[in-house]
């Protein structure tokens, strides 16, 4: 039986037997230093971490913060939650924060915030949904994505397509599209019409299609859920079949100059709202139309993404915890760490494209003051799209298996894209699995 079966809400079970270095924790050894703060799941890549991290350390210099970098490790969190030996902070997807607090591995955050003055009404009410369970808000929100629409402008118009005509309202409509943008020679792919980007966001086009994956109970053998894998399933055999299809995609430089839009290999995608910014920097001249991704009666539709912070139950300094996460997501931190990533792409002669956080008056200054797209379109036509989606956005609500159920309908899914079961069945087994990991975690 694994550590996170032994969580239960309210209640951290001692496992006197858990390694747990390396998770985080302190060990008994630095138990009592009142000025040491440790995190896990955060990471230092660019100006983003570095200067927000910057500003705390200005405010508080006798402070021995401890950034553990790398991957976000749930079962050594959980494990170190559970042997009471755990890390003073916790930065984690939001979509799986929901489900620790569900369990009783993170800290009722409503102290914390009404000390530090921090309403999160001023917050994207997406983000603030998912770490918020029974009334408790369990983490502060940071970045904030969606996902939209990239169409490859001259592939669509050399294929005799409108980019603005493609959308994803009519689904008969898009798969012929599909197929007719694709390009498949003996088996072998050499353009992938339209990527609907399965099994990663099924939320989205199941939502897309009139169906919650999550409300209170799971919900993926839901008719509406089974339609939308048949059909994105569907595409995908349209343009060479799945093994072919993730072959082909797996060779792009997405992150290069010679990504795949560039190239012809993509003509349409769904994507999330990041690969903007990777495209204005590796690629600026590129030719797209950004486009809200629309559900089947029209309208713009979004999935929320993101990270949070929270304090995990048995931190050794919860108040100076509350401090850093509440300054990390300041406005006046945002702008700081904005104005310094700008100014180091602009070193490097590149744009800076904005960044988008869940708090709207960070984002407001942000794209008012600091915003530099250096005249390149795909970030002043694109941006626009992404701003004017944001609150059009959904987020699955928090559970207490919500690990396991991205497993399991993420399988399933790649299941039907192979052949190996049909969607009814793959989604059929999701549902039961489901079913068992929220009995097993308590939540039932």
């Amino acid at each position: 039986m694994g550590a996170s079966s032994l969580v239960r809400p309210g209640v951290i079970i001692p496992l006197l037997a858990l390694l747990v270095a390396g998770c985080g924790g302190l060990g008994p050894s630095a138990a009592d230093r009142p000025n040491t703060l440790v995190t896990t799941g955060f990471g230092l890549p660019d100006e983003h971490a570095t200067a927000r991290v910057d500003v705390f350390r200005q405010r508080r210099p006798e402070v021995d913060l401890r950034i553990n970098e790398g991957a976000f490790d749930e079962q050594q969190f959980l494990s170190a939650v559970a042997a009471g030996d755990p890390p003073d902070l916790v930065y984690a997807d939001r979509r799986k924060l929901g489900g620790y607090a569900a369990r009783g591995a993170v800290q009722d955050l409503g102290p914390c915030l009404r000390r530090q003055g921090v309403d999160l009404s001023g917050f994207r009410e997406a983000a603030v949904r998912q770490v918020t369970y029974e009334n408790a808000v369990y983490g502060v929100p940071d970045f904030f994505t969606v996902r939209v629409l990239i169409l490859n402008n001259p592939v669509l118009r050399r294929m005799g397509v409108d980019p603005a005509a493609l959308s994803t309202t009519d689904w008969p409509a898009l798969a012929e599209v599909a197929s007719k943008l694709s390009l498949v020679r003996d088996g072998r792919i050499d353009r992938i019409g339209f990527d609907p980007r399965m099994p990663e966001f099924l939320a989205l086009w199941s939502k897309a299609n009139g169906a919650d994956l999550v409300t209170g109970e799971p919900h993926l053998d839901d008719p509406r859920v089974v339609e939308a894998v048949r059909y994105t399933a569907g595409l995908v055999q349209r343009q060479g079949g799945w093994a072919a299809f993730k072959a082909f995609r797996d060779t792009f430089d997405s992150f290069g100059a010679d990504n795949e839009i560039v190239t012809g290999q993509v003509a349409a995608m769904v994507m999330d709202s990041w690969y903007v910014n990777t495209l204005a920097a590796n690629s600026p001249d590129v030719d797209v139309t950004v486009a809200p991704f629309t559900d089947r009666r029209g309208e713009p539709l979004t999935e929320a993404g993101g990270q949070a912070w929270a304090i995990p139950q048995g931190a050794r300094h919860p108040e100076l915890a509350c401090e850093f996460l509440t300054t990390m997501t300041a406005t006046d931190t945002w702008v700081t760490a904005a104005k310094a990533r700008r100014d180091a792409l602009a070193k490097k002669g590149k744009p800076y494209s904005g960044t988008f956080t869940a708090n709207r008056a960070a984002d407001e200054k942000i794209f008012r003051d600091v915003y530099d797209p250096r005249g390149i379109p795909v970030l002043e036509k694109g941006v626009r799209v992404l701003q004017a989606v944001q609150d059009k956005s959904f987020a699955l609500p928090p559970n207490p298996a919500a690990s396991d159920l991205v497993r399991s309908w993420e399988s399933a899914v790649s299941r039907a894209l192979l052949g190996g079961q049909s969607a009814q069945e793959a989604m059929a087994q999701a549902q039961r699995e489901a079913d068992r990991a929220i009995t097993r975690v308590g939540g039932r």
